[in-house]
């Protein structure tokens, strides 16, 4: 694949900055570091766009807090100039990262998603008798920076541009050179491209028919199970050899048994909700419901919460279990 030049100044450009401030204001107009930003806006995204040219932009100047959703995680905010740059950044160079990307892999992609991965992997439980399902341990913090580095030089030929991807990645680590912050725009990008050589081993050289990938969260199916765990033995020695990861132990079984995918339970004819999702519906609802009585969230942030967990919960047979929660909260 020949990689991508000239792309800095791009990044740098006003209009290109200006399109990512709005992106990264979006949903947040009412932050006090969001609207100390606009005051200024002119001014700050000259600064911004003078710093990228320079080599001077500033990145990692992390906020840390944790959230329980009802697992807990460590989430990284970045200040917000640094949010705005990694939108200018990747308003740029997304088409590369999407280019290189099978039609496989479903997270943070337009006209895939969550949904979509759960629709092709219906279809293949309808085709394939078996399934393996794989799960890389602490995926976000085992990713190793050496690796990344490597795989985004052979995408990207702008020196500067490769420079301040290095900076990033390594203004942030779990253990040396191990890691990339959840929370930030460009990891997702960059965790979403780390597995895509592997998406390209599974259908290239094993020949597999039916593969999903939504993160870390992969399904393999097929007809025969020696043959499906063979090669799952050597879709896993792969990743692990390349990529520096450990998986999980895997699960595999009948696909009439249910599949497990995305807080879901996927049979040949119906959907369930699994037990953790069940579960976090519960929680998120009353943390929501204590948040509205408390007078700490108005009838506007309360509905715009509650709607994706709602919709959630529809894409499987669980409208008892749905009615019976909100009724009771």
């Amino acid at each position: 694949m020949k990689r991508q030049t000239n792309l800095l100044q791009q990044i740098a450009g006003f209009e290109n900055l200006l399109f990512a401030f709005y992106k990264a204001k979006r949903g947040k107009i009412l932050k006090n570091d969001v609207v100390a930003y606009e005051r200024s806006l002119d001014e700050n995204l000259s600064k911004l766009g003078n710093d990228l040219i320079s080599d001077k932009a500033e990145v990692g100047n992390y906020h840390f807090f944790t959230i329980r959703d009802p697992k807990v995680r460590q989430i990284c905010a970045a200040p917000f100039s640094e949010r705005v740059m990694h939108h200018a950044i990747m308003n740029v160079c997304h088409e590369r990262f999407e280019r290189h990307l099978t039609g496989d892999t479903y997270a943070t992609r337009k006209g895939k998603g969550t949904y979509a991965a759960l629709d092709r992997a219906r279809t293949y439980i309808g085709k394939f008798k078996w399934y393996v399902k794989l799960d890389i341990r602490k995926y976000f913090d085992s990713i190793d920076h050496n690796v990344l580095k490597i795989q985004l030089f052979k995408l990207f030929n702008d020196n500067k541009l490769f420079d301040l991807l290095c900076r990033i990645i390594d203004s942030y680590q779990t253990l040396p050179g191990k890691g990339l912050p959840i929370g930030n725009l460009t990891s997702q990008y960059f965790a979403n491209h780390y597995l895509s050589d592997a998406d390209h081993f599974a259908r290239e050289k094993l020949k597999l028919r039916g593969y999903i990938r939504y993160m870390d969260d992969i399904l393999l199916f097929g007809s025969d199970k020696a043959e499906l765990l063979s090669c799952t033995k050597m879709f896993m020695e792969f990743v692990e050899d390349r990529m520096k990861l450990q998986f999980k132990p895997i699960v595999h079984h009948q696909t009439s048994a249910g599949v497990p995918f995305l807080g879901y339970k996927l049979y040949p004819f119906t959907v369930k909700l699994n037990q953790r999702s069940k579960k976090r519906f519960k929680y998120k609802i009353k943390q929501y419901d204590d948040y509205l009585k408390s007078g700490r969230w108005s009838e506007e942030i309360y509905r715009r919460h509650v709607e994706p967990l709602v919709a959630f919960t529809q894409y499987a047979e669980a409208r008892n279990f749905r009615k019976n929660v909100l009724t009771y909260q």
